[in-house]
């Protein structure tokens, strides 16, 4: 980081509750964080700045819990003033903190002669080192969460050495991840989710933050079958799976985050939506948002309610039997015909 650029960043850091009552106004300090729901400034908790220098982390440094994304409040500062180039961020930042014109320019033609990060090419690598999931440990994982109705989907990936950037740290590791690549309804990639995993597969793996994004995630997810009139979206790649196996022919999107969830962008062919939310405040929220989305749309939306936190958890405490028994209650009768009925012919 040039000097420049570095000086900039520490003033920021040293007004950083300033900048977060003013980019981040929905949020509110709690201890020595701020929290918020996410860069959108949505009200929440899922994103926290560090605002002292208690603990691990220096001020100024952000975590988003849901999406496993960090940085420094340059991208917040960014983010919430969509800017497009990283001069135009610096400009805001340096009219927040008021300084002179002169080192403006100076951060400014550093900045032209810095490469930037590029999240389309870190992606494009990541899924380039990924290979299917048969016999991987992230098959042995999903096979530990009850999850047995994986194999063929291209949107499921494994990679055996992941990077893996402790936010509090800022050290680097590897562990093997399971890769859900995201798509737009044009199924073209615009990013990658990885969910980091112990090294045999039993469980995830025991860093601060398991599951991460990487991309364009804002409307988009993991796609399980090509939706036309009648779809499924839910928030983790775990819950979707589960319900994919009790309905392998229904349509199905992972979100990946319940804000996420919020935002999914759905079909103009589609006529019905089945919204799997997870039993907690963030999926009741998600839920209604979507389905008011919908309605506006044109859509049906029906809300999927399972007994236990979420449609995983039922999987694994009552099997699929017991899963398929609690959608056709839910379902509109002619889609659990239609999908449920196919479900049960296939297993005879």
């Amino acid at each position: 980081m040039s000097d420049e650029l570095s000086q900039l960043t520490h003033r920021l850091a040293d007004q950083a509750e300033a900048v977060c009552k003013r980019y981040l106004p929905a949020g509110r300090r709690e201890g020595g964080h701020w929290r918020v729901g996410d860069l959108r400034n949505t009200p929440g908790r899922s994103l926290y700045v560090r605002l002292t220098n208690a603990g691990k982390g220096a001020p100024g440094r952000w975590a988003d819990m849901a999406t496993g994304e960090h940085g420094d409040l340059l991208d917040i500062i960014r983010e919430t003033r969509h800017l497009a180039t990283f001069a135009e961020t610096v400009d805001e930042a340096r009219a927040f903190l008021r300084l002179p014109a002169h080192e403006r320019e100076a951060i400014r033609d550093r900045s032209r002669r810095s490469r930037p990060f590029d999240r389309r090419i870190a992606v494009r690598r990541i899924i380039a080192a990924s290979m299917p999931t048969d016999g991987t440990i992230a098959e042995t994982y999903l096979r530990h969460r009850g999850v047995c109705a994986f194999a063929g989907h291209a949107a499921l990936r494994f990679h055996p050495r992941c990077f893996y950037r402790d936010g509090e740290t800022g050290r680097f590791e590897r562990w093997p991840a399971l890769l859900a690549i995201i798509t737009n309804l044009a199924d073209a990639t615009t990013g990658v989710h990885r969910t980091y995993l112990a090294r045999d597969g039993g469980a995830k793996a025991p860093v601060a933050t398991p599951r991460r994004s990487l991309g364009a995630i804002l409307g988009h997810g993991a796609r399980f079958g090509r939706a036309i009139d009648v779809m499924a979206a839910g928030e983790g790649v775990e819950t979707v799976l589960s319900l994919h196996g009790a309905m392998p022919t229904m349509p199905m999107v992972a979100a990946l985050s319940a804000s996420n969830l919020a935002a999914i962008l759905l079909p103009s062919s589609l006529r019905r939506l089945y919204v799997a939310r997870d039993a907690d405040h963030a999926g009741a929220r998600a839920t209604s948002t979507l389905c008011e989305r919908a309605a506006r749309q044109g859509v049906e939306a029906i809300a999927l309610t399972p007994w236990l936190g979420d449609f995983n958890d039922d999987l694994r405490a009552f099997g699929v039997m017991g899963l398929r028994a609690s959608l056709a209650r839910q379902l509109a009768p002619e889609d659990a015909e239609r999908f449920l009925a196919t479900a049960s012919s296939d297993r005879e």
